[in-house]
């Protein structure tokens, strides 16, 4: 009884958060056409690609007159709005697995959007070019390695005068995408890692603090003298985090950018985009990078909305997934599709139908 009350509660307050939002959207000028001004489309999810989201969203609602709000209360919200049907779509840096999609109500179909970096933040005052191998963000975030002047940490980054501070370290609270970017390539390069914390959204942490969202982790590093955490990399760049350049699978020290996250992309796509870009082999890849998708239903006749609506949805998508949606992504830093990717996803989206026919031709 207790947790079906808290349920309840949970899917009320996101009910409330995505309402404050529409209106929210809906109370500011519409200079755009008015032939689609009545048209409100809402979704929630990731904070990871958030800046990227609220640029697009505020450009394609000022030159269409549709409508769009996006809520970033994280990849599992995102999962459960959709779920819920409380949302038009979800959107999440962690793909569904086999289990996660059998489990929704109905099917639904992956849309990557962009790559992003997941970047080691830092705060060490006077520190500046810090590196970080597997190794050691193993010792780190396993809570084996406690103070910044390690021999192992100076053994890496001969030069720099590291303090003798305790380490600090900081994590995503929240059911996160970001999360299980980090956490996927953390149980790639560690054994230890997968062995005894694995990849997920949400984990057991063996030390530090947890902050809410991208937002609230890279506030905690900005505050607090000698910590360390994960967050995406627009956060770090818009805030003037320090963040350390990290050794990838050809043994090269990489800092984070258009480029070397666009190089982890040099993989395999599969029909359905599933699939991580983390220890990427490119010599030039980042090493800790990421898709984040956008995650629909591929029926849209539900819930009573109508065939205009479902219209304008994919319509979205599919400017999102093109040159102009595609140009924002880039304006603040994360990678666009390469074309290939951007080739799949523009068939999945002209997969999705209403009332079984094809809404995008």
């Amino acid at each position: 009884m207790i947790q079906f009350k808290l349920t309840i509660m949970k899917n009320l307050i996101i009910y409330v958060a995505i309402l404050a939002l529409i209106v929210s959207c809906n109370s500011g000028d519409n200079k755009a056409g008015s032939g689609n001004k009545n048209i409100s489309i809402t979704a929630a999810g990731a904070t990871f690609p958030m800046p990227y989201y609220n640029l697009a969203f505020k450009k394609y609602s000022k030159d269409t007159g549709v409508q769009l709000s996006y809520g970033s209360i994280g990849s599992g919200g995102g999962i459960r709005s959709l779920t819920d049907k409380v949302v038009d779509f979800g959107a999440t840096d962690a793909y569904l697995s086999d289990n996660e999609l059998a489990a929704m109500p109905a099917e639904i179909v992956h849309i990557p959007t962009c790559l992003g970096a997941v970047v080691i933040a830092y705060n060490l005052p006077g520190v500046e070019n810090l590196k970080m191998t597997s190794e050691l963000l193993e010792n780190i975030f396993m809570g084996t390695v406690t103070k910044w002047n390690d021999p192992k940490i100076k053994s890496v980054n001969e030069g720099l005068e590291l303090p003798d501070m305790n380490i600090t370290v900081v994590y995503r609270s929240d059911g996160s995408g970001t999360t299980y970017i980090f956490s996927d390539y953390m149980s790639k390069v560690s054994t230890m890692w997968n062995e005894k914390v694995g990849t997920g959204k949400s984990l057991n942490w063996p030390v530090g603090l947890g902050g809410k969202g991208n937002p609230g982790v890279a506030g905690t590093i900005s505050q607090s003298v000698g910590s360390i955490g994960y967050i995406g990399s627009e956060y770090a760049f818009a805030q003037k985090i320090n963040y350390a350049s990290v050794q990838n699978s050809s043994g090269n020290f990489i800092n984070p950018d258009i480029k070397t996250v666009s190089s982890a992309a040099k993989t395999e796509i599969p029909a359905d985009t599933r699939v991580m870009a983390t220890n990427s082999s490119a010599p030039d890849a980042y090493p800790i990078s990421g898709f984040t998708w956008i995650i629909i239903y591929k029926e849209q006749s539900y819930g009573g909305r109508t065939e205009a609506t479902a219209q304008e949805i994919i319509k979205f998508l599919d400017w999102l997934t093109g040159p102009d949606g595609q140009s924002i992504a880039e304006s603040v830093n994360y990678a666009s599709l390469p074309a290939e990717v951007s080739s799949v996803a523009k068939s999945i989206i002209r997969s999705i139908t209403f009332e079984g026919k094809p809404v995008l031709e």
